[in-house]
C-alpha cells in the first residue's frame, strides 16, 4: 500500500513540475520548489479529494515542508 508520503510526493510532483527524488520530508513547499499561492490552493484541493478530508485555513498556515504536510493529513486520517 502506498504511504501517504508517497501518494503526497506524487501529486506534488505533478503539480510543481519537479522530479519526485528531489521531493523529501524536509522540502519546504515555497522556498525549494518555488510554489506560490495558487500551488498551495491546489495541493489542499488535492489532499481534500484524494484523502477525503478538510484543510481549514488556519492549518494550512502551518504547512511549510512536506513533513508538516504528511503529519497533517496522518494525523487527519488517524
Amino acid at each position: 500500500m502506498e504511504s501517504t508520503f508517497e501518494k503526497i510526493r506524487g501529486f506534488l510532483a505533478e503539480q510543481l513540475g519537479v522530479d519526485p527524488e528531489k521531493i523529501t520530508m524536509d522540502s519546504d513547499l515555497l522556498n525549494d520548489f518555488e510554489a506560490d499561492s495558487l500551488d498551495i490552493v491546489d495541493m489542499v484541493m488535492t489532499l481534500e479529494d484524494e484523502f477525503g478530508i478538510e484543510v481549514p485555513d488556519d492549518a494550512i498556515e502551518n504547512l511549510h515542508t512536506v513533513g508538516d504536510v504528511v503529519r497533517y493529513v496522518d494525523s487527519r486520517l488517524a
